[in-house]
């Protein structure tokens, strides 16, 4: 269940940075509602993955993961570029997050 929580909380804080790329400087009153909104159910769920997840390897695979939904999000939906450099900064986080996994601490 731990790893639904930790799923739940990746796909909010995708939906934070969106939010908050669109809330320009929380100038735009319901992007900024969002972005608010999205990094409270994202920390909720966080916490309830790090009931049973150690806080370290907990909270690396979240930012890891969300950071390469991102990019992806971007590149799929909003035109960004996606190129060899990118492709291999998600290679690494990839591999990060399986050694943290192997390692017995998620």
């Amino acid at each position: 269940m731990s790893w639904l929580y930790l799923g739940i909380a990746v796909i909010f804080e995708v939906a934070v940075a969106l939010s908050a790329s669109n809330a320009r400087g929380f100038t735009r009153l319901w992007w900024s509602v969002a972005t608010l909104a999205s990094g409270g159910i994202a920390t909720f769920f966080l916490s309830l993955a790090l009931l049973t997840f150690d806080v370290g390897a907990g909270y690396a695979i979240w930012t890891s993961v969300a950071g390469v939904g991102i990019v992806v999000v971007g590149a799929l939906f909003l035109g960004q570029r996606l190129d060899w450099r990118k492709l291999l900064g998600i290679l690494a986080v990839i591999v990060g997050v399986v050694g943290l996994q192997l390692s017995g601490t998620a």
